[in-house]
């Protein structure tokens, strides 16, 4: 997943952008920084899943043949690092960052030196050399959520949030226009982003079509969701 730094995907609670993050450019800088790239350990694996056999000889049952037993042990480092990934999930961003660089740092070093000598012994065309390959040659991506807290260690969050204009395509095949096009996206950003804020997108669409026109341009920042939250709670009535 390449993300433009502070411009944020569809994310979990932990990593959602909110009022705090806004207001210090968080989400839309002025100056855009440079894009960082930061892989999804979901991905990273998923190799090492499909040698393993583990789905397939799971319904072979006693059938199953035998499964590598590189490809095995690095699911369950993997897998160590997700477990602390489950322990920290919701905490903040700076939690999550110290918990990271005590606990799943030392954990990704040795992962690091075992594939790489576990490499050197294969051939380059064995299949378990093209998996740890796909990890090695993208190292500095993977393990980019070591520095920042606010980095997920997978893109499912983004996934299940594109997943609904997924199963919909075939509704809306066709937007009419490249302009269409750019207007739908611009739409279906702004509701995903009403959603990470927990607000009830038709609510807020309502009242912002409502109030649009009538708002001053230096003053349409308080129709976004982090502030038109508590601007909607100071105008409710005591």
């Amino acid at each position: 997943m390449s993300t433009p730094s502070g411009i944020w995907p569809a994310t979990p609670a932990s990593c959602r952008p909110t009022r705090s993050t806004a207001t210090t450019g968080s989400i839309l800088p002025t100056k855009p920084g440079p894009i960082v790239e930061a892989l999804c350990w979901n991905h990273g694996r998923r190799k090492f899943f499909e040698l393993a056999g583990i789905a397939a000889n799971a319904r072979r049952g006693k059938n199953a043949p035998p499964v590598s037993p590189i490809a095995l042990e690095a699911i369950k480092r993997i897998d160590a690092l997700f477990a602390i990934e489950r322990e920290i999930n919701g905490v903040s961003a700076e939690e999550r960052l110290a918990a990271r660089r005590s606990r799943s740092a030392p954990l990704v070093a040795v992962l690091e030196g075992w594939m790489r000598a576990e490499r050197a012994k294969l051939s380059r065309h064995n299949a378990v050399a093209k998996a740890i390959d796909y990890l090695l040659t993208r190292w500095p991506a993977f393990t980019r959520f070591l520095d920042d807290g606010r980095i997920c260690l997978t893109n499912n969050a983004a996934e299940r949030a594109l997943r609904g204009l997924a199963l919909g395509r075939k509704s809306w095949l066709f937007a009419g226009s490249e302009r269409g096009a750019e207007r739908a996206a611009i739409m279906y950003t702004l509701i995903q982003t009403v959603r990470l804020n927990d607000i009830d997108p038709q609510a807020w669409l309502a009242d912002v079509l409502s109030r649009i026109a009538e708002t001053p341009q230096n003053r349409l920042s308080d129709l976004l969701p982090w502030n038109w939250m508590s601007d909607r709670s100071s105008r409710a009535p005591a």
